[in-house]
């Protein structure tokens, strides 16, 4: 089954968006919280909340190594595949994130409980 990704303009532009000095920010799309990062000018985007704890993203901090740190427990994730990288287990969800003339935009699945109605 093919996933249905629907795309939302999030922005005009990358400047539009109001990260904090941690490089991150948590945002509203669609009636869903998400968090989004940059570090080395690219912007990714993942679930607000950390699985382990549902600590906010947005309060914690980017590595050095490019991976966002829960503010609670120091639990890291990757923003390239959502794995932990700390070796809990965890899976962070992560969102495609593409950057057209148009502006920022943000890829969320469809839900799958109602793909059965089309």
């Amino acid at each position: 089954m093919k996933n249905n990704i629907t795309w939302y303009k999030i922005a005009d532009s990358e400047a539009e968006i109001d990260f904090a000095a941690n490089g991150l920010v948590q945002i509203t799309v669609a009636g869903k919280s998400v968090c989004l990062a940059k570090k080395n000018s690219v912007i990714s985007a993942s679930a607000a909340k950390c699985p382990h704890a549902g600590g906010v993203l947005a309060d914690g901090f980017i590595d050095a190594l490019g991976n966002i740190v829960c503010p609670l427990h120091r639990y890291k994730f990757s923003l390239q595949n959502g794995r932990n990288v700390s070796g809990e287990g965890y899976f962070l969800k992560l969102f495609p994130v593409e950057i057209r003339e148009e502006g920022v935009f943000i890829g969320l699945e469809e839900n799958k409980l109602f793909n059965w109605l089309k």
